[in-house]
């Protein structure tokens, strides 16, 4: 079971939010978003944040760092995937969800969130989870393995919302990536909620706004 920081309410959780973090990050990334979060109407919400295990990353020469996946280098400027290492961390983020179940709180109460990395493991867990989840909060990021994700996705999360978002600046992830993934999944049939917003690979106010609107909508 990967470690995990949380945030437990005093009464018994109505909802959780997983929230996954980007690379070389932890899951402390997120305490500052999951504490500007108003979800008063929804009930108790459990924060599980966790953390990635602990790799070697090529693009970044080798250095060790939180990373739900190796990110390798093509000459011309391309990425190639790093299967294994998306369908392991696949793995483990659906056994949290898992857990959250064993815990009492059902799937269709669980809102599976990530930036960055944890955007792609968002999307490649949330759309092949057997049951249905609340919703998927995709931000800054793309969809991982797009050509198995048809014959792969879970009948389960056919309709699950989806919040996709992406900053019109942002060179880490160019906005083609994050728009590419908006055109699948819409191809496909899944309901996007996208947004855009004048930042770089990062969040802004306007975004957790947004996000909250949306997240209330979902765990009405």
């Amino acid at each position: 079971m990967l470690e995990t920081l949380e945030l437990n309410p005093a009464d018994a959780p109505r909802a959780t939010l997983i929230i996954l973090h980007g690379l070389g990050a932890d899951g402390s990334d997120f305490l500052q978003l999951c504490r500007a979060l108003d979800l008063s109407a929804v009930g108790p919400v459990r924060y599980v944040m966790p953390n990635a295990p602990v790799r070697p990353v090529t693009i970044n020469n080798g250095h060790v760092m939180p990373a739900w996946y190796d990110i390798i280098a093509t000459p011309g400027g391309g990425r190639i995937e790093d299967e294994p290492g998306l369908r392991a961390s696949q793995t483990q983020i659906a056994a949290l969800i898992d857990r959250e179940v064993a815990r009492g709180v059902p799937a269709e109460r669980i809102v599976l969130m990530g930036f960055s990395q944890g955007c792609a493991m968002t999307l490649l867990t949330g759309l092949r989870y057997p049951a249905r989840l609340a919703g998927l909060a995709a931000l800054s990021g793309y969809l991982p393995l797009p050509d198995t994700t048809e014959a792969e996705r879970h009948a389960a999360n056919l309709s699950t919302p989806i919040f996709l978002a992406h900053g019109d600046d942002d060179d880490v992830v160019v906005p083609a990536r994050g728009a590419a993934a908006r055109d699948r999944l819409r191809a496909l049939g899944h309901t996007v909620d996208w947004h855009t917003y004048p930042m770089g690979h990062s969040l802004c106010m306007e975004e957790v706004e947004d996000l909250n609107a949306w997240l209330l909508k979902v765990l009405a």
